[in-house]
């Protein structure tokens, strides 16, 4: 029992220190043997740099993130300069764009940084959350994906576009997004109604994307249907035409308002109206829909099975953490039977679901990370049938990776008691609500499970459901697979 003390001692100082102090990768020892197992031979090269990587991510980069997260920091919308002139600029934090500039100074997708070197850099990056910034990193990582396809086919500015991405020019760092939605279809593309009219060698684009995430990037990926075609075609839509970014001119679009999300709050997400904006094909026309599918949803998708484990990962960590430091009852939180029991389940989802996207991306790797848009095609049974599960389980990984992540973070804040639901206490609520934003990224869990299993008829006759059951859980008995076939 406690005498009563009007001068309370009693600090939190403890916790902060070793929550603080914390290296995301130099102090997980499970991650680094993930690494190792994976990089082989190069695993000390990428060992070192990755240590380098993250000290920044895990102690200044948090900083700004943390600061970059306040309430009052959330972007805005300038519409007009005080000329009068309509420039559209989204005011963002200085430590936003700090941050953004420090991290794409990395050259993450740059043929200089090994696969495996940068996933585990956006596992390390994800542990600070959406920031802002790592949306827009997805987004580039797919443009990238897509546009590789059709090197030596495309026009000189796209050409130009991706180089910028990819390598860079002078030092700076491209940054891309991608626009899907418009407000009569959500996740139904081939509903789209943005009109591409022909205009020599290019195409001008009009009419409204209705949820714009990363609007602030230097370019975007939209998809639109060329003036009398019904089917879906993808444009490279630069923000600014040469010359005009200074000037603050944007490229035949406004951004009429900033949305109001739930999560994700530092990202700025638009309704925009294309006007006439200079806009360059993609890929063959008609092809938008498996191009997007096949390339940019598939890294996005990714993505957010990165942030997923990154989340978990933190989730668990603070969670052990403050239940040692906290004494209820005069004893830890640490030692009750029920709370050792939820933090060792929130270390095992952890563990299961960061290994388990490391040996989904390894089978990525494994087909040389190009999967082919739609469904495989290739003339060898295993090839083919090989391409298709890791389809399924990129699939399958987003929805169950999110619906953990969700649950980790959510009993992660119960173990802090009130302290869990508050913001200035803890990262976590900011977790649990961009993990809720992840859940409906880039497909939500029916549209995911209706997919799936329009893929399982579509394949049936040479990947019985069985048989792709068997393959995906090879351990385990011939019941559970027979099982899974039911539900195809």
């Amino acid at each position: 029992m406690a005498l009563p003390n009007r001068d309370n001692p009693y600090s939190f100082e403890p916790f902060l220190r070793r929550r603080d102090s914390f290296d995301y990768y130099a102090d997980d020892t499970f991650v680094q043997r993930l690494v190792r197992h994976h990089t082989g031979e190069s695993w000390e090269a990428i060992h070192a740099r990755l240590l380098a990587f993250s000290r920044r991510v895990s102690f200044r980069w948090r900083e700004l993130t943390e600061i970059s997260s306040l309430p009052d920091m959330r972007p805005r919308l300038m519409h007009f300069d005080g000329h009068g002139n309509r420039i559209d600029r989204i005011v963002r934090p200085r430590e936003t764009a700090m941050l953004e500039q420090e991290i794409a100074a990395e050259g993450l997708f740059c043929e200089r940084t090994p696969r495996w070197e940068r996933l585990t850099k956006q596992l390390l990056l994800h542990q600070n959350g959406e920031a802002g910034v790592l949306c827009a990193l997805a987004c580039t990582e797919g443009l990238i994906s897509l546009v590789e396809q059709y090197t030596g086919a495309l026009d000189p500015s796209v050409e130009r576009a991706l180089r910028h991405c990819r390598e860079g020019i002078d030092g700076d760092f491209g940054l891309g997004s991608q626009f899907l939605t418009e407000a009569q279809g959500g996740s139904d593309v081939p509903a789209n109604r943005v009109e591409a009219e022909p205009d020599g060698d290019h195409y001008r684009l009009f009419g409204v994307k209705f949820f714009c995430s990363a609007c602030h990037t230097d370019y975007a990926l939209v998809t639109a249907k060329v003036t009398g075609s019904e089917d879906v075609s993808t444009f490279l839509v630069p923000t600014w035409l040469p010359g005009d970014k200074t000037r603050e001119r944007r490229n035949g679009h406004v951004l009429r308002r900033l949305k109001r999300k739930l999560g994700t709050i530092e990202l700025p997400t638009a309704e925009i109206e294309y006007t006439g904006a200079v806009a360059y094909p993609v890929g063959p026309l008609g092809q938008g829909i498996s191009n997007i599918v096949g390339h940019v949803l598939t890294v996005s998708r990714i993505n957010v099975a990165i942030g997923a484990a990154a989340s978990a990962l933190r989730a668990a960590r603070e969670a052990r953490m403050y239940a040692e430091f906290r004494t209820v009852f005069e004893r830890p939180v640490a030692d009750y039977p029920l709370a050792a029991h939820q933090l060792e389940e929130l270390e095992r989802t952890a563990r299961r679901t960061t290994a388990g996207l490391y040996r989904i991306y390894a089978e990525l790797l494994a087909v040389d990370a190009r999967l082919t848009a739609g469904l495989p095609r290739d003339v060898d049974t295993d090839a083919r049938r090989r391409k298709f599960r890791i389809r399924m389980l990129i699939m399958l990984q987003k929805i169950v990776t999110m619906r953990d992540a969700i649950d980790s973070l959510r009993l992660a804040m119960s173990l802090f008691g009130g302290h869990g639901v508050m913001e200035c206490f803890s990262a976590l609520p900011r977790l649990l609500r961009d993990a809720m934003i992840n859940e409906q990224w880039e497909g939500p869990r029916n549209l995911l499970l209706a997919q799936i299993h329009r893929d399982l008829q579509r394949i049936a006759d040479w990947y019985p459901p069985r048989a792709l059951a068997a393959d995906l859980v090879p351990d385990a008995p011939a019941s559970l697979a027979a099982e899974l076939e039911g539900f195809a």
